[in-house]
């Protein structure tokens, strides 16, 4: 990686990662702010990409509906009566205004059917899924302030970590066969093994170090489930997103972090780990 490229990376990592890790401990309407942001960011990279085959998505009504969505999402989890109805209702009444609007601005020969599929789609994919860190960070019966919340959602934020270093560590010590060749090259099996050896390891000690002194301890074999499915679905996430971008011909879904590339990039594998990792607490009992 050339010098310049890697002080890009370092530079936003530097700001980037104790931005995260504060609005993840206060939770709130910060943690929902800033997932609205990233939501945000990413619907218009998804947007973006299906542009660059011809679809032309309904922009402004997918952008505001992914502000929202995750502010909306922590007013609701506050009550299940705020949950119940009105999500219901206001989820309907966004898709038929999606619906409306393509019906009055594309016609039959604007490609209405996938600019509504894409419209919907990018907005259940990037700010819909990253909602489950708000699901994780306040769980049933837990206050805002209490480390709990902090420590379930910092769970799967560290093991993806880990677990993406040691896959990348791995691949370029080890090398061997192609993952999945045609939508990631520099991917291996070899990385794949080491990210998953990680993730295993360290699942097992946030359960023992950092959950069980909170009262949320993980059995070892539910510890291993869950290292296992964030290893498996953190990488199955990040080829998805490579798929998105083979399809149209480029390496980053945007230039918009010097280093990094796009902010779907940064967060494709969370995409995937946040949900089955709060459906995997809600099993167990931790949420």
């Amino acid at each position: 990686m050339p010098a310049e490229r890697m002080g890009h990376r370092v530079a936003f990592s530097a700001v980037a990662i104790p931005v995260a890790v504060v609005a993840a401990y206060m939770g709130g309407w910060v943690l929902a702010a800033l997932l609205a942001v990233i939501g945000v960011l990413a619907t218009r990279e998804i947007y973006d990409l299906a542009a660059a085959t011809g679809i032309d998505p309904l922009r402004r009504s997918g952008i505001a509906a992914a502000a929202v969505l995750p502010l909306a999402t922590f007013w609701a989890k506050g009550s299940e009566i705020h949950f119940a109805e009105p999500a219901i209702y206001l989820g309907a009444l966004w898709l038929l205004a999606v619906v409306t609007a393509a019906a009055w601005r594309r016609g039959p020969g604007g490609r209405p059917l996938a600019a509504i599929a894409v419209t919907v789609f990018a907005v259940l994919y990037a700010p819909g899924l990253l909602c489950f860190a708000i699901v994780l960070r306040h769980p049933s019966g837990v206050g805002l302030d209490s480390g709990v919340g902090t420590a379930l959602l910092f769970f799967p934020l560290a093991l993806t970590w880990i677990g993406d270093t040691a896959a990348m560590a791995g691949g370029k010590l080890i090398g061997g066969r192609r993952l999945a060749p045609v939508l990631s090259p520099r991917k291996t099996w070899a990385g794949a093994v080491c990210g998953l050896g990680a993730t295993l390891l360290s699942a097992w000690a946030y359960s023992v170090w950092v959950l069980a002194p909170l009262g949320r301890s993980l059995p070892l074999v539910a510890a291993l489930i869950a290292g296992a499915a964030i290893s498996v679905t953190g990488q199955i996430g990040d080829l998805a997103e490579s798929l998105l971008k083979r399809e149209v011909g480029v390496k980053d879904s945007s230039a918009l972090i010097p280093g990094h590339g796009g902010m779907l990039d940064r967060v494709d594998s969370l995409l995937f780990v946040l949900p089955v990792t709060a459906g995997i607490f809600r099993f167990f009992g931790l949420t």
